[in-house]
Parts: structure tokens; C-alpha cells; sequence
């Protein structure tokens, strides 16, 4: 049976809601910590509206339960409720939501309510609005910021607050290819930037606007925020993370790219021209060439491809 802890649903709503997790529970639909996305028609103005639900578990009492096998560790469903399914763009984001809210419910188990309300309240705040407020905060200063989290620069953020200084975290983290690229190529690349001492990036927010000392950026970066700032206008948080999510992809498409490219390039002179052009032409060639070389630097023929490229790319 469920029992309602908290919601600003009107009670006919809610218990629709309630309906709708139920069924999703009995079908074991629900997995602990992993949330799901799905469109839930509720009496409400809006009518269908796109649900965030996720199941979990208080850790603390977990042992207790399985000393004493009356006693069942409670379980919880949180609903997080917006206009459509675009939550879903934001899934990992709300999964740390929920993480975070576990601890705190681990740490105040008397006080439930107290805890648990104004951080379920914050929630959009918290977990979708971020990227929005960093591109606003940084408009075409944005360009930088996508350069060094392709490119794994270490960032250093000086003089923020403390939302800021999570929010630019969150976009760094947003941004980057992590997961998409192989796991020891992320590793690899992340050393190799970190010992280019000079080349982390500083981003001092005392004044109005953030001042970046040891910026890069190139031309794939500058387009890219183009989009941000253009899409902007609109204030739609789901509509810039679809923008961060179709750059990562952009980029990823580039790299296999530029991949095939190389092993052609190793049996064909003219794929190496080919190679050379690509780079050149596709604004973020810096970037892909530190990315490849990092991933061929235990193929001998791939990295003989990428010195020359190197060398084409200086002259």
C-alpha cells in the first residue's frame, strides 16, 4: 500500500498518481535508485504531463531489517511532475537528486517532513535549471567553457557562490563526453591535461560577468554557442540541454569520423590528405587529434598517422 509523506498535487490528482505508481509497483516496474520517465494524463489544467518516478530504500535500517524479520526497512516513490517527457533529458541529473535526497532522510529519520519538503520543492531549481543559469551567466563567454569540457582542461572556479560553483561543475560535467567515449581515453586525457599545468582554465566570477584567465576555444565550440545564446530568447531549460546533448553527439560523430579516416590513412596516402582536410575543416580539430591520439598511442601504424597529422596541423 502507498501512503502519501508529501505533494502540492490537488487531492483528485493525487490519487490518480497514486493509481499509476501502484500498478507500476505491482508490474515491478520500479527499480531502487533508477528513475523512469513516462506521460501520466492527471485532472489537472495541464491534463497529460511527463512524470519522473524512482523507488528507493533508507539504507540505515536495512541491516536492522534483516537482524529482525518484522521489522521492513521503509521504501519510498518520488514523483517529480513537468510539462512533457523531456524530464527524460534530465534523468541522470534527477537520479543524483535522489540520491542526495536518500542521505539526507538517512541523516534525519525523526523529522521527515521538515527535511523532506523544502527539498523536494527546490527540485526543478536544483537539478534542470542549471545548465540555463550557466549559459545565461556566461553568454558568448560559453565557447570556452565547451572547449575545455571536450577537451578535459581542469577548471578552477574563483569568487562564486556556492549555487554558481555547482551549477558550472554540473555544466562541465554535463558537457564532456564521459561515458562516451572509452574509460581509459577519458583517464588518459584527463592526466595529460592536468600535467599542462598552464593550461587550466580559471574562471574568476567576483564581477557581474565571469573574467576566464588561459581560455582556449575553437570554431566548433563558437558555433555551438551560437545556439545557446540564440536559444536564450526562449528561457527553456529542456531546449539547452537538447542543445548540449545534440553537441556531444556532433562531436562523437566527428570522432568516428576522423577514426575511419586514420585507418584508412594508414594503407592510403590520399586518406591521409583526407585526414588532414577533415581536421581542418571540421572547427575542433585541436581537440580530436589530443582525443585519437590518446586512443591509437598503443598502435604503432595509427600513431605514425597521427604524428604526421600533428606536424601538417602546426605548419
Amino acid at each position: 500500500s502507498l501512503s502519501l509523506l508529501d505533494t502540492n498535487l490537488p487531492a483528485e490528482a493525487e490519487t490518480e498518481l497514486r493509481s499509476f505508481i501502484a500498478k507500476r509497483l505491482t508490474k515491478g516496474a520500479l527499480f531502487e535508485g533508477m528513475g523512469s520517465v513516462a506521460s501520466v494524463g492527471l485532472s489537472i489544467p495541464e491534463g497529460k504531463v511527463g512524470c519522473y518516478y524512482c523507488r528507493f530504500q533508507q539504507e540505515s535500517l536495512l541491516e536492522m531489517a534483516t537482524l529482525e524479520s518484522d521489522i521492513n526497512a521503509p521504501e519510498y516513490v518520488v514523483c517529480f511532475l513537468g510539462g512533457s517527457e523531456k524530464e527524460d533529458t534530465f534523468r541522470l541529473e534527477l537520479d543524483k537528486y535522489i540520491q542526495n535526497l536518500k542521505i539526507n532522510l538517512d541523516l534525519e529519520q525523526k523529522n521527515l517532513e521538515a527535511c523532506v519538503s523544502p527539498y523536494l520543492r527546490s527540485w526543478f531549481e536544483d537539478a534542470i535549471c542549471p545548465v540555463q543559469r550557466v549559459v545565461q551567466l556566461f553568454q558568448d563567454k560559453l565557447a570556452s567553457l565547451l572547449h575545455a569540457a571536450l577537451s578535459y582542461t581542469p577548471v578552477e572556479v574563483k569568487n562564486a557562490d556556492e549555487r554558481t560553483e555547482k551549477d558550472i561543475s554540473r555544466f562541465l560535467a554535463a558537457a564532456s563526453l564521459q561515458g562516451l567515449v572509452q574509460e581509459g581515453t577519458m583517464t588518459s586525457l584527463c592526466i595529460a591535461m592536468t600535467e599542462e599545468q598552464h593550461k587550466s582554465m580559471v574562471i574568476d566570477c567576483s564581477g557581474p560577468q565571469p573574467q576566464l584567465h588561459n581560455a582556449g576555444s575553437n570554431r566548433f565550440c563558437e558555433d555551438w554557442m551560437q545556439a545557446f545564446v540564440n536559444g536564450a530568447e526562449g528561457g527553456n531549460p529542456f531546449l539547452f540541454r537538447q542543445i548540449l546533448e545534440n553537441f556531444k553527439l556532433k562531436a562523437i560523430q566527428d570522432i568516428n569520423n576522423l577514426k575511419r579516416f586514420i585507418r584508412q590513412a594508414e594503407m592510403n596516402h590520399y586518406a591521409l590528405f583526407k585526414c588532414y582536410l577533415f581536421l581542418k575543416n571540421c572547427g575542433s580539430g585541436d581537440i580530436l587529434l589530443k582525443i585519437v591520439k590518446v586512443e591509437h598511442a598503443e598502435m604503432p601504424e595509427a600513431r605514425n598517422v597521427v604524428t604526421v597529422l600533428e606536424e601538417f596541423m602546426r605548419e
